[in-house]
């Protein structure tokens, strides 16, 4: 009897998904085995320590063993990535808060912060929309990360983003503190069942400009969409022409919406634990604190460090993962 291949083989975008699925399981698979060779190499190593009574293996069989931790840690994490959209691509959305050039400042530096992480994970950044400040440092920036469980990650550092420090721009060395606000959500590339009406939206075309653009000041090919109804806008000029910036920000905008009723069906039933809030400045997520000490704190799952270099190179890991276990808990009876 002659085999028939599964149907999803007719169609490549489907096709491709399976493969990747595939792919994604396999690596998972060939990492266990990883682990549970390194556990057998580990043992090993302390009973040859043991045997040979050598206290120079110790620091050997801890770097092993740190290793063998972190691996696993980034297993078990990824266990917790069972959202609907979890797997997706991640779109942000950066603003700079009231405080000028101190908070465009700070929305560069949170830019760098994420693309730092981005790339220590093997990830892309494709930058969508972009806005300099006015003096220094950048006004707001929308930007795509692409990578498996991205969204399912980045989901985390929805909200606002607190700095205090002693501003390089204020003459009078003070302590000075800026806000600047993070949306997240995720790249949904297939249709959604979202009505948009004509006369609920207003679409405005202008000129690209700054990092983002790839028409800078050429054509008014940059397209924003304001939605009446709730006051979302989004912006897109990095595609190669007007219409592709229009379907683009359309999917956006189609993404938001659907997002948004998804969280107010989530309040509804009391699915949420508070962390699903509106952005503004008194919903702060996360304090970094660079005078008069070191800190950087997650106001939600009390995770600190006083490392605030490392975190600002693109080491947030420690943060998303106490979020994921954060509302992943138990309910409280």
């Amino acid at each position: 009897m002659e085999m028939q291949a599964p149907d999803f083989w007719d169609d490549p975008e489907v096709s491709n998904k399976k493969m990747k699925e595939s792919k994604n399981m396999k690596d998972i698979v060939d990492t266990m085995n990883g682990l549970s060779q390194q556990y057998e190499d580990i043992l090993t190593l302390i009973e040859m320590g043991y045997e040979e009574n050598d206290p120079e293996m110790i620091p050997e069989i801890r770097a092993e063993l740190d290793e063998f931790i972190e691996t696993f840690e980034n297993i078990r994490i990824s266990t917790l990535l069972s959202g609907e959209y979890d797997k997706n691509n991640a779109i942000l959305k950066l603003n700079a808060g009231a405080g000028g050039t101190e908070s465009c400042d700070w929305c560069s530096m949170l830019y760098r912060m994420y693309t730092r992480w981005a790339e220590r994970k093997g990830f892309t950044i494709d930058v969508i929309d972009y806005l300099d400040g006015d003096e220094a440092g950048i006004k707001s920036v929308t930007f795509q990360v692409n990578g498996e469980n991205a969204y399912g990650y980045l989901k985390s550092e929805k909200g606002v983003h607190r700095l205090v420090r002693i501003s390089p721009f204020n003459a009078q060395g003070k302590r000075q503190t800026s806000f600047v606000s993070l949306d997240v959500m995720p790249d949904i590339e297939e249709d959604l069942d979202v009505e948009v009406r004509d006369e609920d939206i207003r679409i405005d075309t202008y000129r690209s400009s700054g990092a983002g653009g790839q028409h800078i000041n050429k054509t008014s090919s940059a397209i924003r969409i304001t939605h009446f109804p709730t006051g979302i806008v989004v912006t897109c000029q990095n595609e190669r022409s007007q219409h592709m910036n229009k379907d683009k920000a359309m999917q956006m905008l189609k993404a938001k919406l659907y997002m948004l009723k998804q969280e107010e069906n989530a309040e509804k039933l009391s699915d949420i634990r508070g962390d699903v809030k509106d952005i503004g400045w008194g919903n702060q997520i996360r304090s970094y604190v660079m005078q008069p000490y070191k800190m950087v704190k997650d106001l939600r799952t009390e995770e600190e460090t006083g490392n605030v270099d490392a975190v600002m190179d693109g080491a947030i890991d420690p943060f998303i993962n106490a979020y994921l276990k954060w509302i992943n808990r138990p309910a409280e009876s």
